[in-house]
């Protein structure tokens, strides 16, 4: 049992981990969008091409008028912190219980 537990545990650890990284991706993505970056820049293309898939996932899902302000990456945030709060926390009490 102790193996599972501290599978588990570890296992919420990488995923906070995980997630914090990408919400960062995601403040520097919705920081670069406002100063409007060297689209060729390799930085700037990765950013892109981590974020955009989930942004426009965001934007289909929850339809904003053309002309509105994005909010996409407030709501990608906000999912991120939900997960951290939920998930993490659920799988690090189950990994506490088994030990």
């Amino acid at each position: 049992m102790f193996v599972i537990a501290n599978l588990i545990g570890a296992l919420a650890g990488v995923l906070n981990t995980a997630l914090t990284i990408y919400m960062w991706i995601v403040i520097i993505s919705a920081l670069l969008s406002w100063v409007n970056p060297d689209p060729y820049n390799p930085i700037v293309r990765f950013l892109r091409s981590v974020t955009e898939p989930i942004f426009t996932y965001v934007r289909r899902i929850l339809p904003f008028p053309p002309m509105a302000l994005d909010i996409s990456p407030l709501i990608v945030i906000l999912a991120i912190i939900f997960l951290q709060m939920f998930l993490v926390n659920t799988l690090s009490q189950v990994a506490a219980r088994l030990q």
